[in-house]
């Protein structure tokens, strides 16, 4: 039987941390991080997110335009901190074969959506983002190529131009998305198991769909 290391996945939140002016545009995204966190999708406002981030009702719009402006800016960046939290997991588990490092991709994926909820929904199912923005296509398609790269590694044909309609990348993408979206809707629990047993079976679960190495 093929050992994996062991990834543990974290449950803290980021605190919150004071805004420096001098780059408002940063300073206005992470008050909209906060003002996702705290009132949901629909309870998201500019002005909320002026106040939240100390500037005047107007700094938001002058940057952004609208609320989905600034909703689509923040998914984008999502997708980006997405894919480091990947690599960092990744790093960490220090994976022996492709496989290995396709199950870590597969645990930083629900590190992720468990330590950014509200982010997490915007990315993958609010309506309120714009998906015809080119800069939020190519973070979310950077991300889907990351996946299907790591899946041609376990297939032995990395260096192939990614398949459409891939059904190896689309089973581990609907299994790890799936079990995410299961965890933080608190459908999943995996109540009284030690964190040593809960990782072994979110591995586990994971496992049973990634594909398998190829001759």
């Amino acid at each position: 039987m093929r050992k994996v290391r062991r990834i543990v996945v974290s449950e803290k939140t980021t605190p919150a941390k004071p805004y420096h002016h001098g780059d408002l545009r940063a300073a206005l995204l992470e008050a909209a991080e906060l003002v996702l966190a705290e009132k949901g999708i629909e309870g998201f406002t500019l002005r909320g997110c002026a106040k939240r981030a100390g500037v005047s009702h107007a700094a938001p719009a002058h940057h952004f335009g609208d609320a989905a402006g600034l909703l689509t800016a923040l998914a984008a960046q999502g997708f980006e901190r997405f894919i480091e939290t990947q690599n960092r997991v990744k790093a960490a588990a220090q994976p022996v074969d492709a496989r290995a490092n396709l199950l870590a991709a597969g645990i930083g994926y629900l590190t992720f959506a468990r330590e950014n909820q509200a982010l997490f929904r915007l990315m993958f199912s609010s309506e309120r983002r714009d998906d015809s923005d080119a800069h939020l296509a190519a973070c979310a398609q950077a991300a889907y190529m990351q996946l299907a790269a790591d899946v041609a590694a376990v297939r032995g044909d990395a260096k192939a131009p990614p398949r459409p309609n891939d059904v190896d990348v689309i089973a581990a993408w609907a299994m790890v998305h799936g079990l995410s979206d299961l965890m933080i809707s608190g459908r999943i629990m995996l109540d009284g198991l030690s964190e040593t047993e809960r990782q072994a079976a979110l591995e586990s679960i994971i496992a049973r769909v990634m594909p398998e190495a190829r001759p």
